[in-house]
């Protein structure tokens, strides 16, 4: 796939509706053209500004009396001039078009996705092009030792590395990452064949947040945000094995607790 084409599908790529098909061909043209991702990142960033700062009108208090008054009335008797079966009918009409009106902006707001459920998808998406062209790791290695001094002067923030191969969880490598329009740190591990790729960057204010879940797409993420950094985890692993990682993770710091928020 060319630039030409990539760029004309990359609004339905963000909105994913693409096939299985394309979607692998624009990732695959992305890997090698820092030009199409700028251009993906600049639309992802136009996408998240609309989302933030649209416009949206509540319905008027008065809405309810102004419906009532506009429904049809008793039928006027037979020697009413035929104007006023008319009146009636275009009023009737007029509430009808309100409330369809009403109705669609609710439907358009609902369909909104949160700014969780955004930087789901980039995370996501990071995991699985992690595994489409076989770039697990920039810096394959089981110790701690290698891997954590590999991110010395290509971030500027040292993320927390540790090898749970004791508890069944081995450390596979790092490498660099994009998530939330900045680098970030991607710690990988493996348990049984499931591959799992730990996500680290600073987050943008000191204030913490517990432990959240989402399953969506077949894979299943734990976030959550402690001492100054945002982490998100993601694999196809069942839910309860990522939740053993999960709080290992967190016994490297502060622990917040864990309390599922439901799937996304």
């Amino acid at each position: 796939m060319n630039c030409k084409a990539t760029r004309e599908l990359l609004p339905a790529h963000l909105d994913q509706e693409l096939s299985v098909a394309e979607t692998i061909a624009i990732e695959q043209h992305l890997q090698g053209c820092p030009e199409c991702q700028r251009e993906l990142a600049e639309q992802g960033e136009l996408k998240n500004a609309i989302r933030k700062h649209a416009t949206y009108h509540a319905a008027p208090a008065d809405l309810e009396a102004r419906i009532r008054a506009a429904l049809p009335q008793p039928t006027p008797p037979k020697r009413a001039q035929w104007w006023t079966s008319n009146l009636r009918w275009l009023n009737v009409g007029a509430v009808f078009a309100t409330m369809f009106a009403l109705a669609w902006s609710t439907i358009l707001y609902l369909s909104v996705p949160s700014a969780d459920e955004l930087l789901a998808d980039e995370v996501i998406s990071g995991h699985v092009r992690s595994l489409m062209v076989n770039h697990i790791a920039d810096v394959p290695s089981s110790d701690q030792h290698t891997v954590k001094p590999w991110f010395n002067g290509k971030l500027d923030f040292s993320p927390t590395v540790t090898d749970f191969t004791a508890e069944g969880f081995p450390l596979v490598g790092g490498r660099l990452d994009y998530l939330d329009r900045q680098p970030v740190a991607a710690l990988v591990y493996r348990h049984r064949l499931h591959l799992i790729n730990v996500y680290q960057w600073p987050a943008a204010s000191e204030q913490t947040s517990a432990v959240r879940t989402l399953s969506r797409q077949g894979y299943h993420l734990v976030h959550w945000v402690s001492n100054g950094m945002v982490h998100w985890v993601v694999s196809d692993l069942d839910p309860r094995d990522l939740i053993s990682l999960v709080r290992m993770l967190q016994a490297q710091g502060t622990q917040p607790g864990v309390s599922p928020s439901g799937s996304g």
